[in-house]
């Protein structure tokens, strides 16, 4: 972790003011917040300089490696050392006690300041401590490996990062992208201008997580690689080491980041494509005032992610009525199709896609070549592999036939799979949905809490307005008029 970093993030911190402050606001809650604030700073930099050299404590080897007399070099490290049974616990028992303590913040507490409090954490402990490692975004590629090979055992830490999230997510929404996940908190912290992204442009690339999902399944199922993994934009960034081409893809979602909020998160993460699916349905959702909506529409520009949609109360015309069932009537007919076409698609990109297991590469290899496998002077690792495939080669092209017709059966569910997510979007975008005020979207807001600050209603409830200030409400509630609006 180099000192740029540090200053950028003591930078971030030295302005996260909680909100904006406004006039009418008493000159003694004003210095009691500045206060407040003060010390919440202390408190970020004291904590990133304990997990810093907790950090520096743990990196040091225990043994060390091996002289060779050879010049031979030790290879970098791709992962973070195995560590103390113990210390593994321990992050799972932080992961849950994150959890819980991001939904007390949204849905009791209300406090945007503690959810970003608990996201600055997360991403020193979760990301930089730990290196991203243990993973809930890639943990679903081994249970995946672990439901289809017997031979893989998931680590039993592996599974609480996989499970304890979308557990969650069925009562409390996305309080693991809220403040727990460290992507979501890089990109949050960086978040400068946020530009609104077109309706049309955010549903289409809302695909995108689903199909990503899929094909992490599908590789993973097969053995063949952890995409995810190998892909993840950020986790170069936790570890300050990697690729170039990574980094750079790592600079250019932060870059990204500055002016679209979490385009990773809403984007391309698969984990939060299932993190969706369990907030359509979760018991509690975020509500942006604590009682009633005066409509002012601060709330929707507040919002960095298009998760808050407007009301739609009003009835449709019968003709508009009919137009809008004969166009979900087709679009149910032609759901089958959609499933039909992308399979046989899918099964024809199989071949293709089979070529990124080792094996099959392996096989394609020792197949196709013509000349000797004796090899005067050093060998290469491809030549040691093909070697040791001549060795054996009934076994290496069964393995590799094996495989290839797994890839038939995988592009199959893999296609299907992309046309029932356009089917059931198309047909979710053709639903008439009647709101009476602005709501956040279950499956598409991040519970940052961001809502609650700009909420005139809830800054009354707060003290830090008076009572009939400009965009707050005069009169009853069941009237659903405010005094003046804000655009």
């Amino acid at each position: 972790m180099n000192l740029a970093f540090v200053a950028a993030l003591w930078r971030a911190l030295q302005h996260s003011t909680g909100g904006r402050q406004s006039a009418a606001t008493p000159r003694r809650i004003m210095a009691k917040r500045e206060a407040v604030h003060e010390f919440r700073r202390v408190f970020y930099l004291v904590l990133f300089l304990l997990c810093l050299l907790t950090g520096a404590a743990f990196g040091e080897q225990r043994f060390p490696p091996p002289e060779f007399e050879s010049g031979y070099q030790l290879p970098a490290t791709q992962t973070p050392p195995a560590r103390a049974l113990l210390l593994e616990y321990l992050d799972v028992a932080v992961l849950v006690a994150a959890l819980g303590l991001a939904s007390w913040l949204v849905f009791k507490k209300r406090s945007r300041q503690g959810v970003y409090a608990l996201s600055i954490f997360s991403l020193i402990y979760f990301g930089f401590y730990r290196e991203g490692c243990v993973c809930a975004i890639g943990s679903l590629q081994n249970v995946t490996l672990a439901l289809f090979d017997r031979g893989y055992a998931v680590p039993t830490v592996v599974t609480a990062f996989f499970v304890a999230p979308l557990a969650v997510s069925l009562f409390a929404g996305r309080a693991f992208c809220a403040a727990v996940c460290p992507h979501g908190a890089l990109q949050d912290l960086v978040l400068l201008k946020p530009l609104k992204v077109p309706s049309w442009l955010e549903q289409g690339l809302s695909v995108l997580p689903y199909v990503y999902l899929g094909a992490a399944v599908l590789f993973a199922a097969t053995g063949s690689a952890f995409v995810i993994c190998e892909w993840d934009p950020f986790v170069p960034l936790f570890r300050m080491s990697g690729s170039f081409t990574m980094l750079l893809l790592g600079a250019a979602f932060l870059l990204l980041g500055m002016f679209v909020g979490r385009p990773y998160c809403r984007f391309l993460c698969p984990y939060g494509a299932l993190l969706r699916l369990g907030a359509t349905v979760s018991k509690w959702r975020v509500t942006i005032t604590p009682d009633f909506c005066t409509q002012c529409r601060l709330c929707e520009n507040a919002c960095p992610y298009g998760a808050i949609q407007e009301p739609a109360s009003n009835p449709a015309s019968p003709r508009a009525l009919f137009a809008d069932r004969k166009r979900l009537a087709w679009l149910l007919a032609l759901l089958p199709l959609l499933l039909v076409c992308g399979g046989w698609t899918g099964s024809k990109l199989s071949t293709a896609a089979s070529r990124l297991n080792r094996t099959v590469t392996l096989a394609e290899q020792y197949a196709g070549k013509e000349t000797t496998l004796i090899h005067a002077g050093p060998r290469t690792a491809a030549d040691l592999a093909l070697f040791r495939a001549g060795q054996s080669p009934i076994e290496l092209l069964t393995a590799a036939t094996d495989i290839r017709r797994r890839f038939v059966l995988g592009g199959w569910l893999f296609g299907a799979w992309v046309g029932l997510v356009i089917g059931v979007k198309l047909i979710s975008l053709s639903l008439r949905r009647r709101r009476a005020d602005y709501e956040p979207d279950r499956a598409a807001c991040l519970a940052c809490a961001r809502c609650f600050e700009y909420c005139p209603n809830e800054r009354v409830r707060l003290g830090l307005l008076p009572a009939g200030a400009p965009g707050t409400v005069l009169v009853a509630p069941e009237t659903k008029v405010c005094a003046a609006t804000t655009r």
